[in-house]
């Protein structure tokens, strides 16, 4: 599952784990790789400086992102370094949803496409919402500038190509209640194929 910022694929995450899909949360797993003390954590203060440091030693997201989403070339840098150790700690616990035999695990990952995940996955669902609406959200939820969440939004694929590569879009542009029936849907329609195939 991806979608860009704002697009409520955190909360589709959400919803899924209490219908009892087991979710990995790929950009949590990404900030984990990258604790204070951390190889990662190192690598990027040797690349982006103390800048990046917070008061508490760890990685300022905000001070990371203000820098990354403005300047590609620095967005790329950021993730030859984070996107490996992330990959193993998601397989990692991928890999124990396997051993647990669950039927299905989501991945849900902002950059799952860019960083060619998707071609590891059996089916790719994208969650998208109108522009106006993520600007709206980002403002209230995260205290973000309009400036802000329009760069990040731009450093990110479209969501029309995004969605182009779907097996399933869900369009989240009406209330938390339309959007739980739309994942119910969708996952009913997963229970259903696990029946028929086996874990």
């Amino acid at each position: 599952m991806t979608g860009n910022i704002g697009s409520g694929k955190s909360t589709v995450g959400t919803i899924l784990r209490q219908l009892g899909c087991p979710v990995v949360d790929a950009d949590r797993e990404a900030h984990r790789s990258y604790k204070a003390g951390s190889p990662v954590w190192q690598q990027l203060i040797d690349e982006f400086g103390a800048r990046v440091l917070g008061a508490d030693g760890e990685i300022d997201r905000r001070a990371l992102g203000a820098i990354v989403f403005s300047q590609p070339s620095a967005l790329a840098r950021l993730n030859a370094i984070v996107h490996p150790a992330t990959h193993k700690r998601v397989e990692q616990r991928l890999a124990e949803f396997r051993q647990e035999c669950f039927s299905w695990a989501v991945l849900e990952a902002t950059l799952l496409i860019e960083s060619g995940w998707h071609d590891t996955v059996s089916r790719l669902w994208v969650v998208a919402a109108p522009v106006d609406l993520v600007v709206a959200r980002l403002s209230e939820s995260r205290n973000m500038s309009e400036s802000e969440i329009r760069a990040r939004i731009e450093a990110q694929m479209p969501d029309r190509r995004k969605m182009a590569l779907a097996d399933d879009i869900i369009y989240n542009d009406g209330s938390f209640d339309d959007l739980r029936r739309r994942v119910e849907r969708l996952w009913q329609g997963l229970s259903v194929e696990a029946e028929h195939t086996g874990p």
